[in-house]
């Protein structure tokens, strides 16, 4: 086992924050490290947070992080930012409304940019989690983008998911329940302390009647971030949920099979954008003038994407 694995596997910050660097940029040594920190993964607690902007996600993982300290565990958080329009990079709000955690070694929390990846996370938000994984952090946070309906790729990644709403939420239920509202094992009213907070938590509640969650029973719990009211509870929730998902929790295969899927339909995506601008234009003619089907094209130009790489 090389130097640097046992600095990372060990805790080391600086040893984390350069390992990250590397898989979030693809840097040549990103495979080195992927290769290398594989066999140590799945050890951690792995959770989502979501919602929608103005839920206060960030006021309650840092909440959250306070309780996970004061039981002993190490926290690391993987917040995705959106992406700044002119540099392209995060524009790091979650770093600075968890700065009081700076000086906390056994607290580590980086921010991604999304550049503008669809899902709510980056498209190397998975990697980094296992970095981090790998590193010995027992608890590892992902705080979504919170963008909307649009935030489900984090049911991929993390066998728990949060989902934290605000008062007054109301006929917004309607129009996202088929995205992060459906993702939930566990839904969070913050600002539980502001009006319309307990006909909310109702309105949750209504919805979860109408469907079967097998032998999970998903609770509506408030919680008041700022004042770290109903925290304590959240946090016995989050650790209960991953007690039972470890039983069901997808095998490393599973796991190894859909990052599989996922790096092949990125390596597609990018070889097809490298094809000259004269092809791709031929074959948008072609399906515009009907003389190929949509899917057939894809094809054609995948066919000639790796026939060139």
């Amino acid at each position: 086992m090389s130097d640097w694995l046992e600095r990372l596997r060990a805790g080391d910050r600086a040893t984390l924050a350069r390992a990250i660097t590397a898989v979030e940029n693809e840097t040549p040594e990103a495979r080195a490290v992927l290769k290398a920190i594989f066999p140590h993964l799945g050890k951690a607690l792995v959770v989502g947070i979501t919602g929608p902007p103005g839920a206060g996600k960030s006021t309650l993982i840092n909440a959250y992080i306070e309780t996970l300290r004061a039981r002993g565990q190490t926290v690391g958080v993987v917040a995705v930012d959106p992406s700044s329009p002119i540099t392209g990079g995060a524009i790091l709000g979650d770093r600075i409304r968890m700065g009081g955690h700076s000086g906390d070694p056994g607290v580590f929390v980086r921010s991604l940019a999304s550049r503008g990846h669809l899902g709510g996370l980056s498209r190397t938000a998975a990697h980094v989690i296992d970095v981090m994984d790998a590193s010995g952090r027992d608890v590892v946070i992902v705080e979504t983008v919170g963008a909307g309906q649009s935030e489900v790729e984090v049911a991929e990644i993390a066998p728990t998911k949060v989902v934290v709403a605000a008062p007054g939420l109301g006929d917004d239920i309607q129009a996202i329940k088929a995205g992060i509202l459906e993702i939930a094992d566990i839904f969070v009213v913050n600002k539980a302390d502001l009006p319309l907070a307990d006909r909310t938590a109702g309105q949750l509640l209504d919805m979860l009647r109408l469907k079967d969650h097998g032998e999970w029973r998903i609770p509506v719990l408030k919680t008041v971030a700022l004042k770290n009211e109903g925290i304590e509870a959240l946090a016995d929730a989050i650790a209960q949920h991953a007690k039972l998902a470890e039983t069901s929790r997808p095998a490393p295969r599973a796991r190894a099979a859909k990052l599989i899927a996922a790096q092949a339909a990125d390596l597609a995506r990018r070889s097809i954008q490298a094809l000259e601008e004269k092809v791709i234009d031929d074959y948008c003619d072609q399906v515009l003038s009907g003389a190929l089907e949509l899917e057939e094209a894809a094809q054609r130009a995948l066919a000639k994407a790796i026939a060139r790489s």
